[in-house]
């Protein structure tokens, strides 16, 4: 029995409680699905050409939740992001496997650098202009990995298993996460920690603003566990431009993790790490890929070995989504870089990817964040390379509930930074970096907040 969608219009944002879940006499189900996505030699990365396969695979898996309305769908993608219309093709293709709607499935990369980027608007908008090398906007792999993921979906729905408890579980991560905007005494950035930094002396400056906990979600069926979805806020990269895809260090923890409870799944999703890397812990030596992973893996452990479980019925699982029109930066001018576009140079790819977010801006799409219910756990679904403060808020905003976060869903908008963050300086709010104003902030903090309280 399927319930009526409500839709709600308050200010700026819009939830559509799109799923009211009905007790059927199959119950709660969940389907888990992994494929590779490892670039072949000679195609682009976000970076490079890829010139080796010789690391651990990139992957790109997820989990259907089954039997509450509609399917859900959450996928987790091992590369630097999907954007505007790429994003939308990911999880229309999603979609259309699991029988369900693009607005019930949210996919998110976990932004390793040795990777691919997709943006289907840049490549059209390229070949419009007929650019002779869509370089890393060449859609070739990523449309493989499209129909492959979805033909892994369609197999994993007919071997669905029943869940009959969710789990829940979180733990410090040590010595892996830092704020990379080193703060002066003015209040201004006067340093960017990033990935790996050489320099002691930005190392010795203090952790920062970040959020320490790496969250677990498990599925259960009875005392086996199905799936393990894990949460952790950070830039993943501890070296990159090698010419090889890999995973890095939380694909590795990942691993780890896999080998240690090998009967489930190990999905692990980027919370909101924008402003969030390595950098204290990391000088760019290359032993601390593995450094970095166990650290991490570690704490994965001992969040997995403090889950609490509990019963899980339909109806106690809900999906809500909250349309957001987010505000455009000031500083992109669809002339310029339509002009930018057409001369064929390297920053002619930066250019149509950001025409292809300003195109989208001013058509009036919006982007969808959304809220996956299940009994007292909530996981918000987010855009771009959020700063992590918008992750602590979330928390804040329902002390009563166990909240996590999956950012770098649709990576169009690049960083999203904090309102004051943009008069702060740094790289993240820089006119290169961003594409959103300042008001960005009002509006999410908003979508969030309904979303969180929504039943």
């Amino acid at each position: 029995m399927r319930h009526f969608c409500n839709l709600m219009l308050l200010g700026l944002v819009a939830i559509s409680p799109l799923a009211y879940a009905t007790d059927g006499p199959a119950g709660l189900k969940i389907a888990t699905f992994d494929v590779d996505a490892t670039p072949p030699v000679g195609s682009m990365m976000a970076y490079d050409k890829v010139l080796r396969q010789d690391d651990l695979p990139l992957r790109c898996r997820g989990i259907v939740l089954l039997g509450a309305d509609e399917p859900i769908v959450l996928c987790a993608l091992d590369w630097i992001g999907l954007a505007n219309e790429g994003h939308d093709a990911f999880r229309d293709a999603l979609a259309k496997a699991a029988g369900t709607t693009r607005e019930r499935v949210a996919a998110h990369c976990l932004h390793q650098h040795d990777a691919p980027e997709c943006d289907l608007g840049a490549e059209r908008l390229l070949k419009e202009v007929n650019a002779a090398d869509p370089g890393r906007f060449d859609s070739t792999f990523a449309r493989q990995v499209m129909e492959r993921a979805a033909a892994a979906v369609r197999s994993a729905i007919e071997k669905a298993q029943s869940v009959t408890h969710v789990g829940w579980g979180n733990a410090e991560v040590h010595e892996v996460a830092s704020n990379r905007r080193v703060m002066g005494s003015d209040g201004q950035v006067k340093a960017v920690r990033y990935t790996a930094t050489k320099d002691a002396t930005l190392r010795a400056e203090p952790i920062g603003t970040i959020d320490p906990l790496v969250s677990l979600i498990s599925f259960w069926n009875g005392d086996r566990p199905l799936a393990v979805l894990s949460y952790y806020a950070c830039h993943p990269q501890s070296y990159y431009r090698t010419g090889i895809p890999n995973p890095d260090f939380p694909g590795i923890a990942r691993f780890i993790r896999g080998q240690a409870v090998p009967e489930a799944l190990h999905v692990h999703f980027n919370g909101a790490g924008g402003n969030i890397g390595a950098g204290k812990f990391n000088d760019g030596a290359k032993e601390n890929r593995v450094a970095l992973a166990t650290r991490l893996a570690d704490g994965m452990n001992r969040a997995w070995q403090a889950t609490m479980k509990r019963e899980i019925k339909p109806q106690d699982v809900r999906w809500h989504v909250a349309p957001v029109l987010l505000p455009l930066a000031p500083y992109l001018d669809e002339g310029k870089l339509r002009a930018e576009v057409k001369l064929g140079t390297a920053a002619s790819l930066s250019a149509a990817d950001e025409l292809s977010y300003v195109l989208r801006s001013k058509a009036g799409q919006k982007n969808e964040l959304s809220c996956l219910k299940l009994g007292d756990i909530r996981v918000l679904h987010m855009p771009g390379e959020l700063f992590v403060e918008y992750q602590l808020a979330a928390k804040q905003m329902r002390p009563d509930l166990h909240v996590a976060m999956a950012a770098y869903g649709d990576y169009g908008t690049h960083y999203i930074g904090t309102e004051i963050a943009y008069s702060q300086g740094g790289y993240e709010t820089e006119p290169r970096s961003s594409n959103v104003a300042p008001e960005v902030e009002g509006v999410l903090m908003e979508g969030m907040r309904k979303l969180l309280e929504a039943k």
